[in-house]
C-alpha cells in the first residue's frame, strides 16, 4: 500500500472519518513516511482534519525535513499546544533543527518548569548526552518503602518515559542507586528502598557523547542511562528508543565518513550544499591519484619495455585497497565499541601484518596462475606473488593504524579513513610491483 497516496485520496475525498481510522489500522511512522511524499497542499489539509494528540505523535517520529514543513503550515498557538502533548527531548531535537528566531517563539509560548528544562537541554550540543536526555523519569528518596513507593508511582507514571527503572536519590537529588519495578512486587511492603536498591551505578555527566552513552549501553546491556552534574545530582536519563537512534545514526555517518560524504547529507538535498561537501573530499583524493600517477611515471621507460606490466598494475592495487577496505572495517567498529585503543592493542598489528601477507601469498598466487597462461612468462608470475604479499601487508597496517592515528588527534575515526588507505594502496602498490618489474626487468624482456 502506497500511503501517500492513500492520504492523498483521503484528503481529496474530505471524508474525516477514513483519515481517523487511518490512525487504528498504522503506526504513526509509517503515517509519518507516506506524508514525506505529498504535496504541502495535501500535508495542510491532513493535519486539519487530526487532533492534537494523533499530530502530536507524528510529528515527533517524522523526518527533520518533514517536522519544518508541518510547523511552517501550523499557527504558533497550535504549535504549543502539541508541544504540550509530546516529552520534552523530543521538543528539544525538533527546537534543535530550527533557526534561534523561530525557536525562540516557540520558547516564548512556553510556561513554566517546562520551558526551564527545554531552554537546558538546549544548550548542550545536539549529539551530546544532555542533547538526547529527557528530564521526565522517576527517582524517589532512599527512605521510602516498598509500599509508599508504589503509591508515588501511581501518581506520576503517567508523566514519565520510564517505569521499569526506578532511580534513587538522596534529598539533595544525587543519584545513589536504582530499583528495578519487578524488586516492588517481589519484596515486603515495609521493606526500605535503602536495603532493597543496586548501587552498581552506570551514568553519563550531560556533556558526553552520544556515541559513548550507546557504547555503554552496549556494553553493561542497558535500557536507561542515567545523566547526573558534576555533583552527582541526577538530571535526566536516556532511554533505549534514543539509544537505538543514536546507533543507527552512527552507523549511518560511519559509513558516509568512510567515503568522504557528510552524515547530513541526503539524495536529493540542496545541490550547492551537496558540491561544498564532496568537492573537498573528491579534490584531495584528486591529489593523491596524481601522487600515483607520479610513481606510475617513474617507471615508464619499463612499462614501455614490457607493456604486460600495465595489465597486472590495477590488479595489484585494487587488491591492495580491498585488503586495507577489510582491515578498516574492523577497526573501525573496534573503536567504536571502545575495544581498540593505540596505546594498548600495537600487538594486534602483527596479527594484522601476518594475515596481509597470507592472503597477498594465496590470492598472488591464483592472480600469478591466471596471468601465466596467457603470456606465458614465469619472471612476471613472481613478481605479481611478491609485490601482492608486500602491498596487502601494506594495505593491513594503513588500514589498522589510520583510524587509531585519527582517533588519537581526537578526530572521528570513520572521516575519510578510505581516502588515506587507498592512497597508500596505491602508491605503495605501484611502486613495489614496478620496482620489483626493473629489478627483474633483463629476464622480463
Amino acid at each position: 500500500m502506497d500511503m501517500s497516496k492513500v492520504i492523498e485520496q483521503m484528503v481529496e475525498s474530505k471524508d474525516v472519518k477514513r483519515i481517523r481510522e487511518l490512525f487504528n489500522q498504522n503506526y504513526p511512522i509509517d503515517i509519518a513516511l507516506g506524508l514525506e511524499e505529498v504535496t504541502d497542499e495535501v500535508l495542510k489539509n491532513f493535519m486539519y482534519t487530526i487532533s492534537n494528540t494523533r499530530l502530536a505523535s507524528i510529528l515527533e517520529v517524522s523526518d527533520p525535513e518533514l517536522q519544518i514543513r508541518m510547523l511552517e503550515k501550523l499557527p504558533f498557538r497550535r504549535v504549543g499546544l502539541l508541544f504540550q502533548q509530546m516529552s520534552n527531548d523530543d521538543v528539544v531535537d525538533i527546537l534543535g533543527n530550527l533557526p534561534i528566531g523561530i525557536r525562540k517563539k516557540y520558547l516564548n509560548m512556553m510556561k513554566g518548569s517546562s520551558q526551564d528544562e527545554i531552554q537546558t537541554m538546549l544548550k548542550y550540543p545536539q549529539d551530546s548526552a544532555g542533547g538526547i536526555m529527557t528530564t521526565e523519569f522517576i527517582s524517589v528518596k532512599e527512605h521510602l518503602t516498598v509500599e509508599e513507593t508504589l503509591t508515588k508511582l501511581r501518581e506520576i507514571s503517567p508523566n514519565t518515559e520510564v517505569i521499569h527503572t526506578i532511580f534513587v536519590t538522596t534529598f539533595q537529588n544525587q543519584l545513589i542507586g536504582w530499583i528495578d519495578i519487578r524488586d516492588l512486587f517481589t519484596n515486603e511492603l515495609d521493606v526500605s528502598l535503602h536495603d532493597l536498591m543496586h548501587t552498581n551505578i552506570i551514568s553519563v555527566v550531560p556533556e558526553e557523547d552520544q556515541e559513548e552513552v550507546a557504547r555503554l549501553s552496549s556494553k553493561y546491556d542497558l535500557s536507561v542511562v542515567p545523566v547526573v552534574s558534576t555533583k552527582g545530582v541526577l538530571i535526566g536519563i536516556i532511554t533505549i528508543d534514543d539509544i537505538v537512534h543514536v546507533l543507527q545514526e552512527e552507523h549511518h555517518e560511519d559509513m558516509l565518513l568512510i567515503s568522504g560524504v557528510e552524515g547530513t547529507e541526503r539524495i536529493g538535498g540542496p545541490f550547492i550544499e551537496s558540491i561544498k561537501k564532496r568537492t573537498p573530499w573528491l579534490l584531495i583524493n584528486l591529489i593523491t591519484a596524481f601522487m600515483a600517477s607520479a610513481v606510475v611515471g617513474m617507471f615508464q621507460s619499463t612499462i614501455e619495455q614490457v607493456v604486460v606490466l600495465a595489465v597486472a598494475m590495477p590488479i595489484i592495487t585494487g587488491m591492495g585497497g580491498n585488503s586495507a577496505s577489510q582491515t578498516l572495517a574492523l577497526a573501525i567498529q573496534e573503536i567504536a565499541l571502545g575495544q581498540l585503543s593505540l596505546e594498548k592493542d600495537k600487538k594486534y598489528v602483527w596479527n594484522e601484518i601476518v594475515l596481509g601477507c597470507m592472503n597477498g601469498l594465496i590470492t598472488g598466487v591464483v592472480a600469478a596462475l591466471a596471468l601465466y597462461i596467457p603470456y606465458q612468462n614465469f619472471y612476471l608470475s613472481i613478481i605479481v606473488v611478491l609485490a601482492m604479499a608486500m602491498n596487502l601487508m601494506v594495505g593491513a597496517i594503513f588500514g589498522f593504524f589510520v583510524p587509531l592515528v585519527l582517533k588519537a588527534m581526537k578526530l572521528d575515526p570513520a572521516i575519510s579513513s578510505t581516502i588515506f588507505v587507498t592512497t597508500a594502496t596505491d602508491v605503495l602498490g605501484f611502486f613495489f610491483f614496478l620496482g620489483i618489474a626493473q629489478v627483474f626487468l633483463p629476464l622480463l624482456i
